[in-house]
């Protein structure tokens, strides 16, 4: 039996003494005031048991892994009606690049570049108000982890608002497509407030169950089956922008990261898996945080390309 405990633990104690650490995000400042030694771990198994480590229960801001759940409820809301607008296909560029809305005409390339998480947003915004769309994003999480105590940092949306000039560009070219019906800012705050949801490892692995169990937690159906493998398929594939490809040959598994230093990742049907170093690598993705999603890969075997998986 793998001692999986014992592996956590061992994985959180040689992350203490890695020398080569990333940069932590410092265009955001409420992201450059975290101390770059932070690192949590955090595994929920598919039987309920749940291993953590290091800082594994303080709250950092999840940013773009925001664009996972976001994603969950538009494809609620419009159903496959959402890829008119945004594609599925790695972008091989930045997070926040605008140089492929050009030549494509507006659409981006996927939900988890930015451009594509803001047309996401002004879908969700067709229904509702921008209140009322955060709100919803509020209640989906704090349902999908078992916690009411998640909140959105105030601060880092603020922040997000001050600073998001780049994104205001992405917004307003697709705008000039026609691939954004709302008005810009309405959608940038909405957006701007996903990212900044506060979360940590333990409850955002326990949030990312639903994409480990078919769509499904404690029986209760999340989204259906086939939809979850077509998330978790984008996530392998877009979810580290132009570093998925080399995520994926490491570690093999669907993640998504955030530039405040989380990876989500999913090994399906066994574990949701959570960590989060704030330092970053030159993609935007946490240094310390592939490097330990890598080893713990190794050492149990998980990865959709293991014959083992289920």
């Amino acid at each position: 039996m793998t001692d999986l405990a014992g592996i956590v633990a061992a994985i959180a104690d040689e992350m203490r003494w890695e020398g080569q650490r990333g940069v932590v995000a410092s265009y955001i400042p409420p992201l450059a005031a975290v101390p770059a030694d932070k690192f949590g771990l955090a595994l929920v198994m598919a039987d309920g048991a749940v291993h953590l480590a290091g800082d594994a229960d303080e709250p950092f801001s999840v940013q773009s892994i925001s664009k996972v759940f976001a994603l969950t409820l538009a494809l609620g809301a419009v159903g496959d009606q959402l890829w008119a607008r945004v594609g599925r296909e790695p972008s091989g560029t930045a997070f926040n690049s605008i140089v492929q809305l050009e030549t494509e005409h507006g659409i981006p390339r996927n939900p988890f570049i930015n451009a594509g998480a803001i047309v996401v947003c002004d879908v969700l915004l067709g229904r509702l108000r921008p209140r009322e769309a955060i709100g919803q994003m509020l209640r989906f999480v704090r349902e999908l982890a078992g916690d009411d105590a998640i909140v959105i940092d105030d601060d880092v949306a603020r922040a997000e608002q001050e600073t998001g000039f780049r994104n205001r560009a992405l917004a307003n070219y697709m705008r000039s497509f026609g691939n954004l019906n709302g008005e810009v800012e309405r959608v940038l705050g909405t957006y701007f407030h996903f990212c900044a949801l506060a979360m940590s490892c333990r409850q955002l692995a326990l949030a990312g169950r639903y994409l480990m169990n078919g769509g499904a937690v404690d029986g209760h159906r999340i989204v259906t089956e086939n939809r979850a493998r077509r998330i978790n398929a984008l996530m392998m594939s877009c979810g580290h922008y132009d570093n998925s490809g080399d995520f994926a040959y490491r570690i093999g598994l669907p993640g998504k990261s955030g530039v405040g230093g989380g990876i989500l990742a999913i090994a399906p049907g066994i574990a949701s898996i959570a960590v989060w170093s704030p330092g970053l690598n030159a993609a935007g993705n946490s240094q310390l945080g592939q490097l330990a999603l890598e080893r713990l890969a190794q050492r149990t075997g998980w990865s959709v390309f293991e014959p083992r998986m289920p």
